[in-house]
């Protein structure tokens, strides 16, 4: 336990931790499931991220500099813009990885810069204890809300396409017929957000607040901070994917209006 009262983890207590993950690898071995791989490689690499991370931080906290933070905010939106590419189960055209690309940027950003503004208030737009884990919190949300709606989106245009192409021909417009799809590619996008709102406080409690009252924070004021970054958070995804949907869904459609799935459009719009 430090001068803070707060207890410090051990480095032997965080192998500990690691002998806890290596007893599952066994389990999981032994009952013939083949992930070893990935829990390995995910447990290496968020070690390794989270490391640089924290002296990324440490620097910034010591030596704060706008032009350093807002790099560092350029390069969470492109590994997210890149991620989200990584997750899409079918390839993408340039014109869907404009769309995601200026939807992600777009959405967090505003959502951001309202949150830090606006809620919070003060100075804390330039403050990297605020920008830093505020802005990771909603690019990574945003980023998983935009993955499930693009995937649940080229899913629905290509079981649904007889549908779609019967409402073109009975004089639909391509937004009147993708409809159905675009609101089930947003249902599906900010499902995982709204399901986390409906268990918090009951169920489990989320990992800022919790992050706050180990660190000596009231738990008012974590309940406080955690109530607003959800709603920053739910409104981050929703818009994000509002600004997709409503240009994307453009792309599946040629100038006479057929409907062309995205392994077509590059050689036939």
């Amino acid at each position: 336990m430090n001068k803070s009262g707060i207890v410090d983890i051990e480095l032997w207590q965080l192998i500990a931790a690691y002998a806890y993950v290596i007893v599952l690898l066994v389990i999981v071995r032994i009952m013939g499931i083949k992930r070893e791989k990935i829990i390995v490689v995910s447990s290496i690499r968020m070690t390794l991220q989270l490391i640089i991370a924290g002296y990324v931080l440490i620097y910034l906290f010591n030596h704060p500099s706008f032009g350093f933070l807002l790099l560092l905010f350029l390069l969470m939106e492109g590994f997210a813009i890149n991620n989200t590419f990584t997750r899409v189960k079918v390839p993408l055209n340039r014109e869907l990885k404009k769309i995601i690309a200026y939807s992600l940027c777009g959405g967090t950003t505003i959502s951001l810069m309202y949150f830090l503004l606006v809620v919070i208030g003060g100075n804390t737009w330039s403050d990297p204890r605020y920008f830093i884990p505020i802005a990771g919190m909603l690019i990574g949300n945003s980023m998983t809300g935009i993955s499930l709606g693009i995937n649940r989106l080229i899913d629905s245009m290509r079981t649904e396409r007889d549908r779609i192409e019967g409402a073109l021909m009975l004089g639909a417009t391509p937004k009147m017929a993708s409809k159905d799809s675009v609101n089930k590619a947003f249902d599906a996008s900010i499902l995982p957000t709204i399901n986390s709102m409906l268990g918090m406080g009951i169920v489990f409690l989320p990992g800022m607040m919790t992050g706050q009252i180990l660190s000596g924070t009231s738990p008012l004021i974590a309940i406080k901070y955690q109530i607003a970054i959800m709603l920053g958070i739910l409104g981050s995804v929703a818009f994000t994917v509002l600004i997709f949907v409503h240009r994307a869904y453009k792309v599946f459609f040629n100038k006479e209006a057929q409907l062309l799935l995205p392994e077509e459009t590059d050689t036939k719009k």
